[in-house]
């Protein structure tokens, strides 16, 4: 049976950075292929070469047996191979519509002007057929992350493709949303789909890869049959060595001084009356369904969202907190689930963005620049958290997402917060990198900073949290210790609607 996609010694190199050797790689019709590896291993480079993206160096690809060059991602569409990012790539001011067909609008009897009815008719049965319930006139802007997810994924298919290419689609999706795009994923397969998977989320592979593939540096380690091999199995050929994990977190309720305290905060619906204190070496997990209102109580306490009501105490004293400035200046730091565009300057070096939280201490007579100290500043952060980079001076668009995760964790640290919002801090990170990542917030916990930490991932939360709040539209439900608390539990508090709780 000749294989849909066919990738023989393919080498790809950016500046400073060898990004592909020698990759090979196959995808059958009717095949979901897992792609794994850690954070910078070649993964999206290699997807992107499919996709048109980015042109190979070296190296054949073969498409149905015949060998293929794409120049850009319009001939790969026309070609039938599709790729949803792992970053979204939606235009914020047009609406879901615009976006799903843009470039393939449908036009009216004389050819001169959109026919909006019908373009919001094509993008309804597409989306009717995912079960999501998306209007798609809306603006793409006024969609949470998790919807915006969902919009790529139908943009993709929209156009009927034979290869459909999933880099990380399952990071903003909750458990139900996942559960429907496996279904999805299900009936292309059985239209003879063939369908490249890739996901840092173990757990994933068992339910939907057929087989997995996987790369390190660059370079091709092994293909396996999935069911046939365990998923510690696919880790050592990831990392190439032995994780030391992170002992599970103890609970040290009532230990250390106040560094936060939170009193009846209102800021928009999914903020109302929301109360909570976070003491110094505590990790406080913050757990709840998408769309809780667990990231909007971080904006708000850090001043990205304006507050209506309520009050904020910062070590013993009242906090007036305006916006991010005030509460940086309190000693607060907030790494935002979406690193692309609040955490990071993409354009921008290494060295630029880990310093950026903290300039002035960077400047000589209030003007000049300290490039050495910026420098050295800079590689004592990249050695700290092994973030992998050709140099201090690498534009971080070039990184992974794992690296530029890294280096938005760095700015922080350089800034020396006393209280730290960690929102969604492992999203799209390989095992490797979120080993690295849980043995630095216990580090950070242990030197006495107060943590807050928002996930999605229940085995995290209960693996790192000393106490755990749990949140449901816009209120808190509970409260628990890290003793008393197990998934079903906090499956139960994040449920616990206020019209059930008044029943």
């Amino acid at each position: 049976m000749t294989p849909l996609i066919s990738v023989k010694k393919l080498n790809k190199r950016f500046p400073g950075v060898r990004a592909l050797h020698e990759v090979q790689f196959e995808l059958m019709a009717g095949e979901v292929h897992a792609l794994m590896g850690e954070n910078g291993a070649g993964k999206s480079t290699l997807m992107k070469i499919l996709a048109g993206v980015y042109t190979r160096d070296t190296g054949d690809i073969l498409y149905d047996g015949q060998p293929v060059e794409f120049s850009s991602p319009r001939e790969a569409q026309a070609l039938g191979i599709g790729i949803i990012h792992q970053e979204l790539q939606l235009m914020n001011h047009l609406s879901v519509a615009q976006n799903m067909f843009i470039g393939r609008e449908p036009r009216g009897r004389l050819g001169l002007f959109l026919d909006e009815d019908k373009l919001n008719a094509q993008a309804r049965e597409i989306l009717a057929r995912m079960h999501v319930n998306i209007d798609p006139r809306a603006v793409v802007s006024t969609l949470t992350v998790a919807k915006q997810q969902m919009v790529e994924i139908a943009k993709a298919l929209s156009f009927d493709s034979r290869v459909l290419i999933m880099d990380e689609p399952t990071s903003a999706l909750n458990d139900a949303e996942i559960a429907e795009l496996f279904r999805i994923i299900r009936e292309l397969k059985s239209r003879g789909v063939g369908i490249v998977y890739i996901s840092h989320k173990m757990d994933e592979l068992k339910q939907i890869a057929d087989r997995v593939t996987v790369l390190r540096d660059g370079e091709y380690v092994a293909t396996v049959t999935a069911k046939d091999t365990s998923v510690d199995a696919i880790i050592g050929m990831m990392v190439g060595r032995t994780l030391t994990d992170v002992a599970p977190s103890v609970n040290v309720t009532g230990t250390g001084e106040v560094a936060l305290e939170v009193n009846n905060l209102n800021a928009g619906p999914l903020v109302r009356d929301v109360s909570f204190t976070l003491r110094k070496g505590e990790i406080l997990g913050f757990a709840g369904l998408m769309g809780a209102g667990r990231t909007e109580v971080a904006r708000a306490v850090f001043g990205a969202d304006p507050i209506e009501s309520g009050e904020i105490i910062v070590k013993g004293v009242k906090a007036t907190i305006r916006n991010p400035s005030d509460a940086v200046a309190r000693g607060i730091g907030y790494l935002s689930e979406d690193r692309k565009r609040f955490g990071l300057a993409t354009g921008m070096n290494v060295e630029s963005n880990i310093v950026m939280s903290n300039l002035r201490k960077f400047l000589s007579l209030n003007f000049f620049l300290r490039r050495t100290e910026i420098r050295r500043t800079a590689t004592h952060f990249i050695n700290l958290l092994a973030i992998r980079t050709p140099s201090a001076t690498q534009e971080v668009r070039l990184l992974s997402g794992g690296n530029q995760q890294k280096i938005v964790v760095a700015k922080w640290l350089e800034r020396d917060c006393d209280v730290l919002f960690f929102d969604e801090p492992t999203r799209g990170i390989d095992v490797g990198a979120k080993s690295e990542i849980y043995k630095l917030l216990r580090s950070l916990a242990g030197e006495g900073k107060a943590i807050v930490m928002i996930s999605s991932e229940l085995p995290e939360i209960l693996r790192m949290s000393d106490r755990i709040v749990v949140m449901c539209e816009g209120r808190i439900t509970g409260e628990l210790s890290a003793t008393e608390a197990t998934q079903e539990r906090i499956m139960q508090l994040a449920t616990q609607r206020e019209t059930l709780k008044a029943a």
